[in-house]
């Protein structure tokens, strides 16, 4: 079973920065589009951010401009640059594919992230 594990969360002022990381298999990363996910207590899990072929990406409205995603071949890793945090970005954050493109994968344990002063 392909596993997927989230890191890099953490507890964060607003106005701060955090940076994800999800190590995916190789057979995975090199063949399919992949997203960031994330769901806040009581609300159901969002698609945040997207990496596809050529690297082209697409974020959602209420993340554009503060996050950034990336991808490393070599380490087979996905990122999630995220800056200027908002209390309302707390949630756990999850990777898997591109669920607009692919069938999803199970999921990881997520990791998560907490703006709060």
């Amino acid at each position: 079973q392909v596993q997927l594990v989230e890191s890099g969360g953490g507890l964060v002022q607003p106005g701060g920065s955090l940076r994800l990381s999800c190590a995916v298999p190789g057979r995975i990363f090199s063949r399919y589009a992949m997203g960031w996910y994330r769901q806040a207590p009581g609300k159901q899990r969002e698609l945040v951010a997207t990496i596809g072929s050529g690297f082209r990406t697409n974020y959602a409205d209420s993340v554009k401009g503060r996050f950034t995603i990336s991808s490393d071949i070599a380490k087979s890793t996905v990122y999630l640059q995220m800056n200027s945090l908002k209390p309302e970005d707390t949630a756990v954050y999850y990777c898997n594919r591109d669920q607009t493109v692919h069938p999803l994968l199970a999921w990881g344990q997520g990791t998560q992230v907490t703006v709060s002063s």
